[in-house]
């Protein structure tokens, strides 16, 4: 079973859609132990970074995804949830992300033949053998919706980076954390096939 967190954010559905079109059990809940028990855990969200720390705090979540965090439960972050397990977002000055991972949430440069927010399909750089990437080729395309872009501290952990104005950070992996910027669950093909291989993962196991 795949645990999706309601804190009250917007694109839990077509998260939660997505997963059951791959057959997967699913449960939309903001209750510790229903997360806790859940196989793996996947955090999405649409919105600004100050409020949505705001909601996982009054929730207590922020609480939660340490413990899940801190567990060999595979996790995963999904556009604005992969901002949140950063340090900190220039959006929302003062406000402390999970700091799960190190790295900073920077606002797009503005440039004239560029788009502010950004908002299309742009192809990914595949890199650091990303286990979510299995069976998907380099410069497969997905589809971004985002102001802001993470620029990890450690570049190691990044599997997959595109170019908007700037090099994004699109994906990264660290033990049993995951996230993407982009939205696998709007990325046709390739986005399911991205949800379907970390659907799968430790299922070999049991």
């Amino acid at each position: 079973m795949i645990g999706i967190i309601d804190y009250d954010a917007g694109n839990l559905k077509s998260v939660e859609k997505a997963l059951n079109f791959l057959g997967e059990e699913v449960i939309v809940s903001r209750d510790r132990a229903a997360l806790l028990h859940a196989d793996k855990v996947i955090l999405p969200g649409v919105g600004a970074f100050g409020d949505a720390m705001h909601n996982l705090k009054k929730y207590e979540l922020d609480k939660v995804l340490h413990e899940i965090a801190a567990m060999n439960k595979p996790f995963m972050g999904i556009c604005l949830g992969l901002q949140l397990l950063f340090e900190y977002s220039e959006e929302s000055p003062g406000v402390e992300g999970l700091g799960v991972l190190k790295g900073k949430i920077l606002r797009i440069p503005d440039k004239q033949d560029l788009k502010v927010p950004h908002i299309g399909w742009n192809s990914l750089k595949l890199m650091n053998n990303g286990t979510l990437f299995q069976g998907i080729e380099d410069e497969a395309y997905v589809y971004f919706v985002h102001s802001y872009y993470l620029k990890a501290e450690d570049e190691t952990i990044v599997k997959a980076a595109t170019d908007y104005g700037t090099v994004i950070h699109a994906s990264v992996e660290q033990g049993n954390i995951f996230a993407c910027q982009f939205h696998p669950e709007k990325s046709s093909t390739v986005g399911l096939k991205i949800l379907n291989n970390f659907a799968k993962l430790n299922k070999e196991e049991k």
